[in-house]
């Protein structure tokens, strides 16, 4: 009679279960910003030292949302929510060239931006949110997009985020306008850290130094973006690799080129 084979030890259960690689933690965002920070990790000279390698790789940062006049940023912000900007600027490129006011925009009607905007996610509700915020500008602001937050709230879906997007870019007020990037870099890098969005743009606003302000959301989001991603950081490309104290960066045997160079560059500026 074959003799029944023993079960494996529990060694060998062990030992394969330890050779199983762990997958990567994602950053962290909105809806798990995991545990958070009481304070920076910067002082205002580590800050200040940060937002100067920014502007030195990149001085006049741009949102990349494509839009003609402050109505039409204003659309493309509220059509961007849980939709890409590349995407956004798509479905918008033609709607726009038809309907740049909220006067054309609702003789357009809801049916046919809803045709123009199919390809975005959410489009039907973004559709008739679109109509509505247009109606109310005509109604309550004459057909011209409001220069004040608590207005610009009060149009259908506007919330703080949006509003922030649209007082700095168009009318250039110096706002944090938090998204996932933001917020995820505002804990993981522990620069401005806290559990909800506000909280991480009080931070923001109390950490970034005067002279940076304008651009700072939009240097912080491209770099969350492009550089500083959720599931997989790319240090080795990251202008401020050498400053950044967040335990998830990557160890190398010498600082990164770019941010070598960045620096060299912000030494020049200081000096000429």
């Amino acid at each position: 009679m074959t003799q029944a084979k023993s079960p494996p030890s529990g060694k060998t259960k062990a030992r394969s279960a330890k050779s199983t690689p762990k997958p990567r933690k994602a950053g962290p965002s909105v809806d798990n910003p995991g545990k958070v920070l009481k304070r920076s990790r910067y002082n205002k000279a580590e800050t200040f030292a940060i937002f100067q390698r920014f502007h030195a790789d990149n001085p006049e940062p741009e949102g990349e949302l494509d839009y003609i006049n402050a109505y039409t940023l204003l659309v493309a912000v509220v059509l961007s929510a849980q939709a890409t900007d590349v995407g956004v600027n798509r479905a918008t490129k033609h709607l726009f060239q038809i309907a740049d006011t909220p006067e054309k925009m609702v003789a357009l009607g809801e049916e046919r931006v809803r045709e123009e905007i199919r390809t975005i996610g959410l489009f039907k509700t973004k559709a008739r949110n679109v109509m509505l915020l247009s109606e109310q500008l005509i109604r309550d602001h004459g057909g011209e997009v409001p220069e004040d937050r608590e207005a610009l709230e009060k149009l259908p879906g506007v919330g703080r985020k949006t509003a922030n997007v649209v007082l700095n870019i168009f009318f250039g007020h110096p706002t944090i306008a938090v998204d996932t990037h933001l917020f995820r870099l505002g804990n993981r890098i522990g620069i401005a850290p806290g559990k909800t969005p506000l909280d991480v743009e009080k931070a923001m606003e109390k950490a970034v130094p005067k002279e940076f302000a304008l651009h700072a959301h939009h240097w912080l989001i491209l770099h969350g973006r492009y550089i500083c991603k959720a599931r997989k950081p790319e240090c080795k490309r990251c202008v401020i690799y050498d400053l950044c104290k967040s335990p998830e960066k990557e160890h190398f045997d010498a600082i990164p080129d770019i941010a070598v160079r960045t620096r060299a560059q912000v030494e020049k500026e200081a000096n000429s």
